[in-house]
């Protein structure tokens, strides 16, 4: 069974930094995709940036330049660099991933259990 554990997550002042964390755990032959998303009360939920396992990244417009995604694929760990934080950046942020299944050789997405921002004005 594979698990995605996040961490780093609390509350911020605008303009502060946050740096969240995104373990894998489990029998995991390979991972494709990690991202992260995002989902603020009453909204759907939003990718924030994504990064391919050779590294390309994605951004959503509004935290290009402010925030970075990074990941160690020797630790099947993703991470989000976050800074100059907004208070419209709060949310709670979900990690994902396409883990291969040793199984079939499929990837199959997973999910983190979620991780509060709360940016304070």
């Amino acid at each position: 069974q594979v698990q995605l554990v996040e961490s780093g997550g609390g509350l911020v002042q605008a303009g502060g930094s946050l740096r969240l964390s995104c373990a894998a755990s489990g029998i995991i032959p390979r991972i494709g995709n990690m991202g992260w998303y995002r989902q603020a009360p009453g909204k759907q939920r939003e990718l924030v940036a994504a990064i391919t396992s050779g590294g390309v990244t994605n951004y959503a417009d509004s935290v290009k330049g402010r925030f970075t995604i990074s990941r160690d694929n020797a630790k099947n760990t993703v991470y989000l660099q976050m800074n100059s934080l907004k208070p419209e950046d709060t949310a709670v942020y979900y990690c994902n991933a396409d883990v291969q299944s040793w199984v079939s050789r499929d990837y199959i997405p997973y999910w983190g259990q979620g991780t509060q921002v709360t940016v304070s004005s």
